[in-house]
């Protein structure tokens, strides 16, 4: 009978064909992965069976029913997931043991941040470059509950996302309290409605852009009574949809600000439909010291003091 192989020492190359198999679950198979590896499907495939044979396992199925995990490949999925998380944060360590200010800041963005007019984010990643050159930054621009899972999993350092609800396991620092408007654009009926001849009752008839993507009670209570007849995954895309002239839809004030300085949008009744959603950075609780982190998040907090 023969003896199962144990996989013993881990070397670089089975790191490599780990982040391989992760990109492959991540993306949903091996067509998918391409552009995120930026390899071939052939090189993919081969790392694949590489990694079942150095495993002696079968990790997926791919055919005509498209790509599935077998039950170990989920297994061994959950293990890469916490040995690339482990092996990073052993090299951030490491990091931080230098005085000098070397390595990487992976940071999650949600979108659109770009255009408040306080830029605390963008002020405070020129503060760390300039103390640590060498320092890469990468920033991953995704949606807020990526941004909470990918800082809880250790994929990130730290991410920007929406106070929707508090994690337990996250530290959080308040940046700012974005202001929403509902708008419509210059071709809707009611741009040229001056604010005293409309009425609530008039603006909930109107066809309306809904978002899809997460938020507060506090906040999807603002949308319950309007005729919900559009969704948009994010705010560029509901902007897409209120520039029809067909719908009318929440946006962030300093990122419908462009358009409105154009005479292509106007906020409707903005003391009835508006409100605020607070932002904040977050981090693990449990994560070990880290001197670019440090770094970063003490400028951060250095903008939010009281001049």
């Amino acid at each position: 009978m023969s003896k199962t192989k144990i996989m013993g020492h881990i070397a670089g190359a089975d790191i490599r064909m780990l982040r391989i198999f992760k990109a492959v679950v991540t993306c949903g198979g091996f067509s998918a992965a391409e552009s995120e590896l930026n390899i071939s499907r052939a090189a993919i495939s081969i790392a694949i069976s590489d990694l079942e044979q150095r495993l002696s396992l079968k990790l997926c199925s791919r055919g005509r029913s498209g790509f599935s995990l077998t039950e170990e490949g989920e297994q061994v999925y959950m293990a890469t997931l916490q040995l690339l998380s482990s092996h990073q944060e052993f090299q951030r360590q490491i990091n931080s043991i230098h005085a000098e200010l070397k390595g990487d800041l992976d940071i999650g963005i949600t979108d659109c941040l770009v255009t408040l007019p306080r830029m605390f984010i963008t002020d405070s990643l020129k503060v760390l470059k300039s103390r640590g050159p060498e320092v890469n930054i990468n920033i991953e621009m995704i949606p807020a509950i990526d941004v909470i899972k990918a800082v809880l999993d250790g994929r990130i350092q730290t991410g920007v996302a929406p106070v929707l609800t508090k994690n337990p396991n996250l530290n959080y620092i308040h940046l700012y309290d974005e202001e929403s408007n509902l708008y419509c654009s210059r071709e809707h009926p009611f741009f040229d409605y001056p604010d005293q001849d409309l009425t609530p009752e008039q603006v909930y008839r109107c066809d309306m852009v809904f978002p899809s993507y997460q938020q507060s009670p506090e906040v999807r209570s603002h949308f319950q009574p309007f005729n919900k007849s559009a969704q948009a995954s994010d705010r560029e895309g509901i902007a897409f949809l209120i520039l029809t002239g067909c719908y009318i839809g929440y946006l962030p004030t300093h990122f419908a600000q462009k358009w409105v300085d154009k005479g292509m949008m106007r906020a409707l009744l903005p003391q009835e439909f508006n409100f605020v959603t607070p932002y904040a950075a977050v981090t693990r609780k449990d994560l070990a010291p880290n001197l670019i982190l440090s770094n970063f998040l003490d400028a951060l907090q250095s903008q939010m003091a009281p001049t």
